[in-house]
């Protein structure tokens, strides 16, 4: 069954509404990345994002009627949609469908493309992005106004960035004029990538330093060293080879958050936030006083749809 013209009729008119909307605040605030679409219309499940001229398209998979034929022809005149309604030409619209794992880790799989990478910029900052070879595309764009709570309080402070990824929350804190700047990840990609937009950025900074590690098991060593602001965005559910034992973010994040407010010091912060949309956070079982920013730090282009929850923890 192919699909019905009147679909792509309401897709074109959806994403054109929406798209004007948002082009309107992200041009008013300087903001060359950001999110357009997310499965708005049950039949076109697409998160459509624009880094600045390109255009990350990722598919979330369903089961639909479409043999390969109707599946390509749709495909391609969503696209041509997509295009024609940005002004952004079809060899820079980037394409790939999220295909989960088997079994309940929850996770995705990378697939093998073409490398697409180049630089973007955001609040007056360049940050490296890869629209094809991994699952995320080296920024998240839902945590753009947290980074920047976090830059306007690192000035003179020590900032930890622990499951840093690609490191966006640690330049934001170089940017804040942070004392020291330690970034934890299990993926030496991660790290390597870290460096990199560390040294884009700042390549005369050297109170930087990345750590490999299990940031579970890092957690429970013997405190060492405090630090005045730790970052902590822990996947929702990880079982990797390198870890030992399994994490659960709803089962896992009172402890990970107490043994982060042992390495606080006094006067100290933990931003802490999760994409798990059935998080429920235990007050009960924390340490610390807990304030719920989420709202405070969701960006317009996510507004009116819950992505991420976001604590602001003291100890």
């Amino acid at each position: 069954m192919r699909q019905d013209p009147e679909k792509y009729l309401m897709f074109s008119n959806r994403l054109e509404k929406v798209y004007r909307h948002l082009k309107r605040q992200a041009d008013r605030q300087g903001v060359g990345c950001y999110r357009i679409y997310d499965h708005d219309i049950p039949e076109f499940p697409f998160l459509v994002e624009i880094y600045e001229s390109h255009i990350y398209v990722s598919e979330y998979k369903r089961n639909h009627t479409l043999n390969e034929e109707q599946y390509q022809d749709w495909l391609n005149q969503s696209m041509r949609i997509i295009s024609s309604i940005t002004g952004i030409p079809d060899e820079n619209i980037h394409m790939k469908l999220r295909k989960r794992k088997e079994g309940r880790t929850g996770q995705y799989q990378k697939e093998d493309k073409e490398r697409v990478e180049f630089v973007v910029s955001e609040n007056g900052l360049n940050f490296i992005v890869n629209l094809t070879e991994y699952l995320d595309t080296g920024l998240f764009l839902d945590h753009r106004i947290t980074r920047q709570m976090v830059r306007e309080g690192s000035e003179g402070r020590s900032v930890l960035n622990l499951f840093c990824y690609t490191g966006s929350f640690s330049v934001y804190a170089i940017a804040g004029g942070a004392a020291s700047v330690t970034s934890i990840d299990l993926s030496k990609t991660y790290l390597n990538w870290t460096d990199r937009n560390v040294a884009l950025n700042f390549p005369a900074y050297t109170a930087h330093k990345s750590v490999h590690a299990d940031v579970v098991q890092w957690l429970k060593e013997p405190v060492k060293e405090k630090y005045d602001i730790i970052v902590m965005d822990p996947p929702t559910f990880s079982n990797s080879k390198r870890m030992e034992g399994i994490l659960d973010v709803q089962r896992d994040h009172a402890s990970l958050i107490n043994h982060c407010l042992n390495r606080l010091n006094e006067g100290g912060v933990l931003y802490f936030s999760t994409n798990f949309k059935k998080f429920r956070i235990d007050e009960g079982a924390i340490k610390g006083k807990v304030k719920d920013i989420t709202k405070a730090t969701t960006p317009f282009d996510f507004a009116g749809r819950l992505h991420r929850y976001c604590f602001r923890i003291t100890p």
